[in-house]
């Protein structure tokens, strides 16, 4: 009897090892311990500092810049006007130049509720030279304001460069946090890729378009110096509380101009560029997407034209993630991900890069492609041949963090944090990418989160967390 009980006893252990040893091998990377102050994000006051307007009669507002090309040398200038519309030109000239040439854009104005809007100028500098820095100056006839941008290296594949990472902004005391700390970051992006929620004016009572105003005034000391790299979020949308407007993202689409044509988009919500060494695809989270649609068509003809040998880095922007393990927006993003994920895979993408949900995740390399809904499979597998994908909703909006999370923490999720922060793509050459995650609570430097890509073209080593870490 003591002999049975001492076998049954073994028994018991060995299965209750084996189904622990289930559990620990089903639970994914990390979570992060770090523990943030409990404080109500709040948006900044109007007569905060970063809002002022800017002196002088007529004086251009909300300067900001954005790539107006496919290839990386034309920018699209964009500004306002508030008291007349004013000269639509801009004044420009190379750095090791004194000539100086003009470009001639236009201006646009809308109503929106109770709201209209300023004189909202866009000009698009065409044939500029690579890698030069260029000084322009708008407001010509009134009050001029002097900028300067950076052109990209000329594409190739070695060519290195740096992105930096923003979602989800908004303009509370969070968001100046990030803000001032991706330009304090040493690392230094040289863009900023945007995916998605920029004002969050539709917050407001009749979505209050002074919004943004404020907003645009409030990126302007980076955006009017580097492109920002445009993604339509749910925010974005917009519908104008009056009866009978049905036109969404009204105030987005006439205030940020992107270069859709150039990639033979039909609309501004998704379209490419390439930029040094990267291709990158931007993608509508909240635009018709399904088989036979003009977004579907253009993707389906899009990535088949990535010259892996011209750009080897490809990578994808959207706003509601594929693959997230927070209980907020949860499995929003499940149909795009069934239609367009295969392709992700086929193709060799090496990362995505979402926001919606307010918190950072970064996943392991996994794909579902297999799954349909007749046979039953339907977990995430590891995929060296599947993209990275990462949320960066924390810029630090009014709405506050994501903190409730799914437990246990999915396989397929490497690293997780509620907190607010940016991310810095630092692309070395065709094989190599280094990639880091800075919360705002810590020095400049730090990087909270972080690995090393390996291209998926030229390098498809495993570049998983587990295996950077042996």
């Amino acid at each position: 009897m003591g002999s049975r009980s001492f076998s049954c006893s073994c028994l018991f252990l060995v299965v209750l090892g084996l189904v622990l040893n289930v559990a620990v091998l089903c639970n994914g990377g990390k979570t992060s311990s770090f523990v943030r102050p409990v404080e109500k994000t709040i948006d900044m006051p109007l007569d905060s500092d970063v809002f002022r307007v800017p002196p002088g009669y007529n004086a251009p507002q909300q300067v900001h810049i954005t790539q107006g090309d496919h290839d990386g040398k034309a920018v699209i200038v964009s500004w306002v006007t508030e008291d007349e519309p004013g000269s639509n030109s801009v004044i420009y000239w190379s750095e090791n130049s004194s000539l100086k040439k003009e470009a001639k854009g236009q201006h646009y104005t809308y109503k929106f509720y109770n709201y209209t809007s300023g004189y909202i100028h866009h000009c698009n500098i065409r044939n500029l030279e690579y890698n030069t820095k260029y000084y322009y100056v708008v407001g010509i006839g009134n009050t001029t304001r002097q900028f300067w941008f950076i052109t990209p290296p000329a594409v190739g594949p070695d060519v290195p460069y740096t992105f930096g990472l923003i979602g989800d902004l908004g303009q509370s005391f969070d968001s100046n946090k990030t803000l001032t700390h991706y330009e304090m970051n040493p690392q230094k992006g040289q863009t900023v890729l945007f995916v998605g929620d920029l004002s969050y004016a539709d917050n407001y009572p009749n979505h209050d378009n002074v919004r943004w105003d404020t907003w645009g005034r409030f990126t302007e000391r980076s955006a009017a110096y580097q492109p920002w790299i445009w993604t339509a979020g749910n925010h974005e949308i917009d519908f104008a509380p009056e009866i009978g407007e049905t036109r969404p993202f009204k105030p987005y689409t006439n205030r940020y101009h992107v270069p859709y044509r150039a990639s033979g988009s039909t609309a501004p919500f998704w379209y490419s560029i390439k930029r040094a060494s990267a291709y990158i695809i931007v993608l509508s989270s909240y635009s018709a997407y399904g088989k036979y649609t003009p977004q579907y068509k253009w993707l389906e003809a899009e990535l088949p034209k990535v010259n892996r040998t011209e750009t080897p880095w490809l990578i994808v922007l959207m706003h509601s993630p594929w693959y997230n393990s927070y209980n907020y927006h949860y499995m929003e993003g499940e149909t795009m991900r069934v239609m367009y994920e295969p392709w992700f895979v086929k193709y060799k993408v090496d990362v995505v890069f979402a926001g919606h949900v307010h918190a950072y995740e970064r996943s392991e390399r996994i794909s579902n492609v297999d799954y349909n809904i007749v046979n039953g499979k339907c977990t995430p597998i590891a995929d060296q041949t599947a993209p990275v994908y990462i949320t960066i909703g924390d810029g630090g909006n009014l709405e506050g963090l994501a903190t409730n999370m799914t437990e246990p923490q999915p396989a397929y999720s490497a690293y997780r944090e509620a907190s607010f922060g940016h991310a810095i793509f630092d692309i070395k050459n065709r094989t190599h990418a280094y990639y880091s995650w800075h919360r705002n609570q810590d020095g400049y430097a730090v990087e909270a989160d972080s690995m090393w890509f390996y291209n998926r073209h030229w390098h498809p080593v495993d570049d998983s967390t587990s295996a950077q870490t042996k």
